[in-house]
């Protein structure tokens, strides 16, 4: 029998890298992204549900820190420019600006979830900076 060595296989053959497992740290951080969600159910849970967390888990990683000031940022900022696009429904200018940001409040959040996820910060465009 001839020894043969194998064939020499090509990069494009190789399986793709399978990404590392997320931290918990990056699972919450995720969490905290899609927890403006709660704003459907109650009133202001877009707020207070990401703040609790924020508050419980702050001082277990710097990446909860950030992430959770700047969720909380963009869900002040955001509810206040509903407010005033729900006010200005009165003078109708609110009716075409009310659901241009509830689309992109939206939006933001699935980018935000999705980046995070990916191990990328994410910074909302927009957005108030309160907590610094």
């Amino acid at each position: 029998m001839e020894n043969t060595p194998p064939p020499i296989s090509s990069p494009s053959d190789q399986p793709p890298a399978i990404p590392p497992a997320p931290t918990t740290d990056n699972s919450l951080a995720v969490l905290l992204q899609l927890l403006g969600f709660v704003g459907f159910v109650f009133p202001f849970g877009n707020i207070v549900a990401p703040l609790v967390l924020w508050l419980v888990k702050r001082a277990d990683s710097p990446l909860l820190d950030r992430t959770g000031k700047e969720v909380i940022n963009f869900q002040i900022s955001y509810t206040i420019y509903a407010t005033i696009a729900g006010a200005l429904c009165f003078v109708l200018i609110g009716l075409l600006i009310l659901p241009v940001i509830f689309i992109l409040w939206i939006v933001f959040m699935v980018i935000a979830a999705v980046k995070t996820g990916n191990g990328e910060e994410y910074r909302y465009p927009a957005t108030i900076r309160l907590l610094q």
